[in-house]
């Protein structure tokens, strides 16, 4: 089953947007239903159904980065998932990318790639800069991002949000040096808005950072639950 946080031996650590720093969900679950379960952190899940079935199935060395309520990832070299011996590993939303005045984490830092570019944040930005309700749908987001394409204080804001994302992928590529990047979590709903800015944007930086092909997730927001299983 897959869960956010960082998933070591069976406890889930970390869980930063919850508040809990170890949670024994393995035991927990295994109790409660009287079952052999196993966990592991939703963003792999994700990945390993995306390697195997999905946008990096062609690829040896990948990267996938599940923005949604935080930013998780993870990483494929040689074919193979990265499972380093301390902690899961590819917690690329907590990769500082504004220093000066960055905006305090709940990890306890300042400046997280997830504070500026989760799906949340930008979610709830467009929120207030359009003053929609606190309860409005994603879907009804998307419709009204659309309606209020002039709207010059959301574009700015775009921009900004395409900027920052722009920042994070290039000191990932800059590190794995990935031959491909899959982008998922509900960023997959904002093609139009995000993701074909996203790839304007690297055409115009071509010259500063050499990005490998950068794709978004076949299998959608159900990829981590496909992943599980495997």
């Amino acid at each position: 089953m897959p869960v956010l946080g960082e998933v070591k031996e069976g406890k889930a650590n970390n869980i930063y947007n919850l508040g809990l720093k170890e949670l024994p969900l393995e035991q927990i679950v295994q109790d409660f239903y009287q079952v052999e379960v196993s966990i592991r952190n939703d963003a792999k899940c994700a990945g390993l159904a995306e390697k195997k079935y999905g946008s990096l199935q062609f690829y040896e060395d990948a990267v996938f980065i599940c923005l949604g309520t935080g930013i998780g990832g993870a990483t494929f070299l040689q074919g193979q998932l990265v499972k380093p011996y301390r902690n899961a590993g590819s917690e690329y939303g907590h990769m500082v990318i504004q220093k000066e005045n960055g905006i305090p984490c709940k990890c306890g830092r300042k400046g997280c790639f997830e504070k500026y570019c989760s799906m949340q944040v930008f979610k709830e930005q467009v929120k207030r800069i359009l003053n929609l309700p606190e309860n409005i749908e994603a879907k009804e987001i998307i419709e009204k991002i659309k309606e209020n394409r002039k709207n010059e204080k959301l574009e700015q804001y775009i921009e900004s949000y395409i900027q920052d994302l722009y920042i994070g992928l290039a000191n990932i590529v800059k590190i794995v040096e990935p031959q491909a990047v899959a982008l998922g979590g509900s960023f997959v709903y904002y093609k139009d808005i995000l993701y074909t800015k996203l790839l304007e944007k690297i055409e115009q930086q071509k010259y500063l950072v050499e990005m490998p092909k950068v794709v978004l997730a076949s299998l959608g927001n159900d990829a981590g639950m496909i992943g599980a299983i495997l």
